[in-house]
C-alpha cells in the first residue's frame, strides 16, 4: 500500500501568538489584555517590567510565559545582599585544570525572571544593563553573548513599600514596557478559586512554541511596514513630549524606536504586515509612560507623566491615508 504523505502546515504569526497567549491565560484568568502585552513584548524583542502590589500574579505571568515556550528559563530573587556576580556569573580557579573558568549566572537563559528587582541595590540592578541593552555579558574582560531570544521580565513592588530602591532612569529605559497586572474582576477571581483550588495551574501547561519559532516571529516583526506618515506621527509625538509643560523629561530617540518596534509586533499579531495609528494609541502608555518624568509642579498638582501623555495623544493630529 502506498504511503500517503501529509504536509504539516506551518502556523502563521497570528496563530502562534494566539496559542502562546491562550496558554498563559490558563494560569492568569481575567487579564487577556495584559497577557497579550506580555507576548507582544517577547516577539518585539523587548524586556518587561511588571509593577504592582504583592500577590496579584506578577511572578506567575513570567513563569507562565516561560512554560509556554520551549526554551531555557532563569530566575534571580533580588535581595538587598545580592551581588552583581550572583546575576551575571563569576570566573573561578579550577585546580584540576589549573585554569580560570567562567560559571554563568542565571542571566544566561532565554527568559530571565528578575523577581522584586527593586529590593536589590542600584549596583546590582545595573548588572542587568549590558545584557538588556546589548544581549551580552562582560566578566573579567571576556564577553559572552546571550540568546536570541533573550527577554528579561522584572517584577517590583511600588516604591512606597518598605525596603525598596527606585530603579534609575537608565535602567527603566531598557524596558520596552511597564505593566500593572491589577486586581482581577469578581468573576475572574471566582474562576481562580476553582482553577487553583486543587493545585498549581502552572503544572498543567507546557510549551506551545519552540525557540526557533519565537526567533522567527521576532525576525518577522522587523519586516512589518511603518509608512512614512506613521513615522512622522511617531516623531511628532516624541517632539510633543519634549515640549510639554508638565514633562521634565520627554521621549528619547530610543523610546521612539521602542514604540516603532512595539507597533510592528501588534500589527503582526493582528495579521497585518503594516502598522496603523491605532497601534500607536494602544501601546503608547505601556511603552512610554515609564520613560517620561513629570515636572515637580505637575506632581504637586497630582498630574502624572501618563496624564500628560494621554493629553498629548488626544491633541496630536492622526495621519490619514494609506499606511502601506
Amino acid at each position: 500500500m502506498a504511503t500517503q504523505e501529509h504536509d504539516v502546515r506551518t502556523p502563521t504569526f497570528a496563530e502562534l501568538f494566539e496559542a502562546i497567549s491562550a496558554n498563559i491565560q490558563h494560569v492568569i484568568q481575567g487579564k487577556p489584555e495584559i497577557v497579550d502585552l506580555v507576548v507582544l513584548c517577547l516577539v518585539a524583542d523587548g524586556h518587561l517590567l511588571i509593577e504592582d502590589v504583592p500577590g496579584v500574579g506578577k511572578t506567575s505571568v513570567a513563569k507562565a510565559l516561560a512554560r509556554s515556550v520551549d526554551t531555557s528559563f532563569g530566575r534571580v530573587q533580588f535581595t538587598p545582599d545580592l551581588l552583581p556576580s550572583d546575576v551575571v556569573g563569576v570566573t573561578v580557579w579550577n585546580r584540576q585544570s589549573s585554569t580560570f573558568e567562567f560559571r554563568p549566572g542565571p542571566v544566561f537563559a532565554s527568559i530571565v525572571l528578575g523577581d522584586e528587582i527593586n529590593r536589590a541595590s542600584p549596583k546590582t540592578q545595573s548588572a542587568l544593563l549590558e545584557s538588556m541593552a546589548e544581549g551580552q555579558v562582560t566578566v573579567d574582560g571576556e564577553t559572552y553573548p546571550l540568546g536570541p531570544p533573550f527577554m528579561v521580565i522584572a517584577t517590583q513592588n511600588p516604591i512606597e513599600h518598605e525596603g525598596t530602591y527606585p530603579l534609575p532612569e537608565s535602567q527603566l529605559d531598557r524596558f520596552l514596557m511597564r505593566l500593572s497586572v491589577g486586581y482581577p474582576g469578581r468573576e475572574a477571581e471566582t474562576q481562580m478559586l476553582d482553577a487553583h483550588g486543587e493545585g498549581d495551574r502552572l503544572d498543567e501547561i507546557g510549551p506551545v512554541a519552540t525557540t526557533a519559532q519565537v526567533h522567527a516571529m521576532i525576525n518577522a516583526v522587523r519586516t512589518v511596514e511603518v509608512a512614512e506618515p506613521l513615522q512622522a506621527y511617531l516623531v511628532d509625538l516624541a517632539d510633543a513630549t519634549r515640549r510639554h509643560g508638565d514633562l521634565a523629561l520627554g521621549m528619547s530617540p530610543r523610546a521612539t524606536l521602542a514604540l516603532q518596534r512595539a507597533i510592528r509586533a501588534r500589527a503582526a499579531a493582528n495579521g497585518r504586515n503594516f502598522a496603523l495609528p491605532d497601534d500607536v494609541k494602544a501601546l503608547a502608555q505601556p511603552v512610554l509612560a515609564h520613560r517620561l518624568i513629570a515636572t515637580p509642579e505637575a506632581q504637586l498638582r497630582g498630574t502624572t507623566a501618563a496624564d500628560a501623555l494621554a493629553e498629548i495623544l488626544a491633541a496630536l493630529p492622526v495621519p490619514t491615508g494609506a499606511m502601506r
